[in-house]
C-alpha cells in the first residue's frame, strides 16, 4: 500500500539552487538574513547576495570550474553560508566537513570528494594543514592570514562579474555531505541542485515559517539538518537566522531572550535538557512559537514536558542526508499536530511499509521498515554503486533502515532502527521505546539501550542510565533495581530490561542520534 502526503502538490522549478534560495533578496534589502550570535554581527539579505556574487568572481578567477569540490571544515558561522551559495552559484559542489573528525577522518573525505579547495575555521587550520590532500590547490581560512592559507575574505576583492555557468539542475551535483546511510563507512552523498530546491518546495508546503521568522542556527550546518532545513529553508522564506558555533545552554536561551526567536530546530538531547533543567526558567523565552525537533526520535513525554514549559507547539520531523533531507512534518495546524510522531510526507512523494522479513507491503497500523520514493531523493553515493544498490531498488524507492508504522489519519511514526533492534527470543525489542520510558523517570537525566548478548535469549535488553546530580550519590543497587523495576510495570514482558549500568554521559553524534555501537563495543568488550 503506497501512502501519499495529505498536503496539496508543490510546483518545483527546474533551477540551480542558488538563486532560487536567493531570489527576494534585492526586495528584503537591508533586512538582517544572517546574524552572529556571539558577536552580533549581521549581514543583510542584500549584503548577502551581493557577496555571494563576489564569492563566486573569486574562486572562479582563483581556477574553480563547474563540478569542482569545496571543503568546508568549521563550526556555524557567517562565512559558512557565503561559501556554500558562493561555490554553488559558480558551479561547484560543497563538501561539509564534521570539525571534531579526526585528522584522518578529515583526510579521507577530501581525498573521496577529490576536493580542490578546503576552507577552515581558525580553530580547524592546524587539523587542515596536516590533513590537506595533493589534490587541495588552496587552503582557506576565515579571518585573518595565517601561515600557509588565504584569508577567505580576499574571495570578495572583485566587481562579483562571475562567469555564467550553465547548471543541469537535474544532473549537477550542488552539495555532497557524508553520511553512514543504513549501514557502513560514511560515504558521500551525492545531492543534485534538483534534489535540494525540491525539498526546499516541499519543506514551504507543509508551511513551517515566514519572512515574519526568527530562527537559532545552532545544529551543525556541516549536518544536511542545519544546512538545508535551517539555513536554505530560512533564507529561502526571507527568515532572519542567529548562528552559533556550538551548544552552549546559556548561549542558546540569551540569544531566543535577546533576538526574540520565533522557531527553533533542535534535537532530542537538547530537548531533553530544555525540558529537565532548572536554569530555563531564568530567561524569557516567550517568543517561542515553535519548536521543532528533527534527526532522531522524540519521546512524546518529553515533547509535553517542553510544550508545557514553554507554552509553544512542539513539531517533530524525519529525514535522512540521502533525501535532502525532508520527507515527513508535522502539520501546521497545533490541533493536528501529534507529539508523538513525525507528521505526514511531505508533498510530492510516496511512502510505504514494508515487511522487514517477507518484503511484502503493510497497511495502516503494521510495524515495518520505511520506504519512500520522491523528487528529493539522491541519485547515489560517490563512487559506490554497491551501497547505492543496497540502499536505493530498480523501482527508486529508498530503504530507509528505519522501523515505523502510519497510522488511519496518514501520521507516521518511528519505532527505532532496523540493524537496532533488539532480537528477545524471537521477539524484536525497540530500544527507542524503553529509553522513552526510562526517560520519565524523575530521576534519569539521559538513557541508551542496545543489546547485551545472553546465552539462553540470544539478547537482552541493557540500559545504560545517567543519573541526575541529586542521585548519583544513591546505593547504585537500589537505585538500578528501582529503574528495572520501574520498567518492568510500564512494558510488556519480553520488553524488559534485564541489565543496566550507570554512567557519567550518552555518547551522541553531532546531530543528535545516540552512538549505540560504542556502548555495544563497551558491552562486548570488543
Amino acid at each position: 500500500m503506497i501512502f501519499r502526503s495529505p498536503y496539496p502538490e508543490v510546483t518545483i522549478p527546474e533551477t540551480p539552487l542558488t538563486p532560487f534560495v536567493l531570489a527576494r533578496a534585492q526586495a528584503l534589502g537591508a533586512k538582517p538574513a544572517l546574524v552572529d550570535g556571539v558577536s552580533g554581527r549581521a549581514i543583510s539579505y542584500a549584503e548577502l547576495a551581493e557577496q555571494v556574487r563576489r564569492i563566486a568572481a573569486g574562486l572562479a578567477a582563483r581556477g574553480l570550474s563547474k563540478g569542482d569540490v569545496f571543503a568546508i571544515l568549521s563550526p556555524n558561522a557567517l562565512e559558512y553560508a557565503l561559501a556554500f551559495h558562493g561555490v554553488a552559484l559558480a558551479g561547484g559542489v560543497v563538501t561539509t566537513i564534521n570539525p571534531h573528525a579526526t585528522t584522518e577522518e578529515v583526510a579521507h573525505q577530501l581525498k573521496d570528494a577529490g576536493a580542490k579547495f578546503l576552507l577552515a575555521a581558525p580553530a580547524c587550520l592546524e587539523k587542515a594543514v596536516a590533513a590537506r590532500t595533493a589534490s587541495v590547490r588552496e587552503l582557506f581560512v576565515i579571518g585573518e592570514a595565517q601561515a600557509g592559507a588565504t584569508p577567505f575574505v580576499e574571495l570578495l576583492d572583485n566587481d562579483g562579474r562571475a562567469p555564467e555557468v550553465e547548471i543541469e539542475p537535474r544532473a549537477d551535483l550542488a552539495a555532497l555531505p557524508y553520511s553512514s546511510g543504513t549501514t557502513g563507512r560514511h560515504k558521500g552523498v551525492m545531492l543534485t541542485h534538483h534534489n535540494l530546491v525540491a525539498n526546499l518546495c516541499q519543506i514551504a508546503g507543509t508551511g513551517q515559517f515566514t519572512a515574519d521568522d526568527t530562527l537559532i542556527c545552532v545544529l551543525p550546518l556541516f549536518h544536511i539538518y542545519g544546512m538545508q532545513v535551517i539555513m536554505n529553508a530560512g533564507l529561502y522564506a526571507g527568515a532572519t537566522i542567529v548562528m552559533l558555533p556550538r551548544f552552549d545552554l546559556h548561549d542558546v536561551l540569551r540569544v531566543i531572550e535577546t533576538h526574540r526567536v520565533t522557531f527553533a530546530h533542535f534535537v532530542p538531547p537538547i530537548m531533553l535538557t530544555l525540558a529537565k533543567q532548572t536554569v530555563v526558567d531564568n530567561y524569557d523565552l516567550s517568543s517561542l512559537k515553535t519548536i521543532f525537533s528533527g534527526a532522531a526520535p522524540l519521546s512524546a513525554e518529553i515533547a509535553r514536558a517542553c510544550a508545557a514549559r514553554f507554552g509553544c507547539q512542539i513539531k517533530q520531523g524525519y529525514g535522512m542526508t540521502e533525501t535532502a533531507p525532508g520527507t515527513h512534518m508535522a502539520p501546521l495546524d497545533p490541533d493536528n499536530v501529534r507529539c508523538d510522531s513525525i507528521g505526514w510526507c511531505v508533498p510530492n512523494m510516496e511512502c510505504k511499509i514494508v515487511d522487514c522479513e517477507t518484503g511484502a507491503e503493510l497497511g495502516t497500523g503494521a510495524r515495518g521498515e520505511i520506504w519512500v520514493r520522491g523528487p528529493q531523493v539522491m541519485p547515489g553515493y560517490l563512487n559506490n554503486p554497491t551501497a547505492t544498490a543496497q540502499t536505493i531498488d530498480t523501482d527508486g524507492w529508498l530503504h530507509t533502515g528505519d522501523i515505523g508504522y502510519v497510522d488511519a489519519a496518514g501520521y507516521f511514526y518511528i519505532v527505532d532502527r532496523l540493524k537496532e533492534l533488539i532480537k528477545y527470543k524471537g521477539f524484536q525489542v525497540a530500544p527507542a521505546e524503553l529509553e522513552a520510558v526510562l526517560l520519565t523517570h524523575p530521576s534519569v537525566a539521559d538513557a541508551a539501550v542496545v543489546p547485551s548478548p545472553d546465552a539462553e535469549a540470544g539478547e537482552v535488553p541493557k540500559a545504560f542510565v545517567v543519573l541526575k546530580t541529586d542521585d548519583a550519590t544513591r546505593d547504585a543497587t537500589t537505585m538500578a533495581e528501582e529503574l528495572l523495576a520501574y520498567v518492568a510495570a510500564r512494558v510488556a514482558p519480553h520488553k524488559k530490561i534485564r541489565r543496566l549500568e550507570f554512567i557519567e554521559q550518552i555518547p551522541k553524534s553531532a546531530s543528535g542520534k545516540i552512538l549505540r555501537r560504542l556502548l555495544v563495543v563497551r558491552e562486548r568488550g570488543m
